[in-house]
């Protein structure tokens, strides 16, 4: 029987898909957060990299892999609120409907700062979004990153990604990871490697995924030259951009998701992953 993967192929995840070659049994479908989120969900794939919060949502449902994971520490770059009213006088926001995972984050940094703006469902580039009313507009994925480049670069030989302003040409970006981290002092989990209980994958595919992760992390820099000519951006800043990621999974991860599953969705069933390489099920 045919195992399907469904892959949100943005270029945070291209160290580990890049260079996966599939198993026998094995086939995949690409798509944005929400599609895949929706297919694993419906049976229509048996593995994703989905949302955190889909996972959390469903945890009675599915389990993840136990040593896989979209992280950061700090700084994401991708996942920003465009905003040319300071956070406290936020008044209408504008959310993309390709992610749940950052739709979700946002409202619990809102919620932690005692801040209700009114949030709408709006598709378009920030800047074109800010010019029709409204005053923060969320943007996520390789979109974002390049929106993130277009305000506050361009990136000199003298600066760094680090030294980049948080504000230009009256635009401000907030990197709802960055909040995160200065909120709890943990990463920030956003997709894990997620399948139904009932059907976990074929040894012979995360044994796939992981080398693949290990020959994507091995040739990073060759990696983000090729997605900085997709993106039409500067090496150094897609090499910095993926970097910055943590794909395994480990304990501080751990403690950023569990914290953001009890601030997000009160109540959940307990979260569960598979076995650890070498372990039995």
């Amino acid at each position: 029987m045919t195992y399907r993967a469904g892959w949100i192929h943005y270029t945070n995840v291209a160290p580990i898909l890049d260079s996966l070659t599939l198993p026998l049994g094995v086939t995949a479908i690409t798509g944005v957060p929400t599609q895949m989120n929706a297919a694993l969900l419906s049976g229509e794939v048996d593995i994703a990299n989905i949302s955190a919060v889909e996972f959390i949502r469903h945890a009675d449902q599915l389990e993840a892999l136990p040593d896989f994971s979209v992280a950061v520490l700090g700084p994401v770059y991708s996942v920003n609120l465009f905003h040319t009213a300071p956070l406290p006088e936020l008044r209408r926001v504008a959310l993309t409907a390709q992610s749940a995972m950052s739709v979700a984050l946002l409202e619990v940094l809102l919620r932690e700062r005692g801040l209700t703006p009114t949030l709408e469902r709006a598709e378009g580039e920030a800047q074109t979004l800010l010019t029709q009313g409204y005053d923060g507009v969320l943007r996520i994925g390789d979109s974002a990153l390049r929106e993130w480049y277009g305000v506050v670069g361009p990136l000199t030989p003298e600066t760094t990604m680090t030294s980049l302003p948080h504000a230009a040409r009256g635009i401000c970006v907030t990197d709802l990871a960055e909040e995160w981290f200065r909120l709890t002092g943990h990463p920030f989990v956003f997709a894990v490697w997620a399948y139904r209980r009932d059907n976990p994958p074929p040894p012979e595919l995360v044994q796939a995924m992981r080398e693949a992760r290990r020959e994507g992390i091995g040739y990073l820099a060759d990696v983000a030259g090729r997605h900085a000519f997709k993106l039409g951006l500067p090496e150094r800043v897609v090499q910095h951009y993926l970097w910055n990621f943590r794909y395994h999974l480990e304990a501080p991860d751990r403690l950023g998701l569990q914290e953001f599953a009890d601030k997000a969705v009160p109540g959940h069933a307990p979260l569960r992953f598979g076995p650890r390489p070498g372990q039995m099920r």
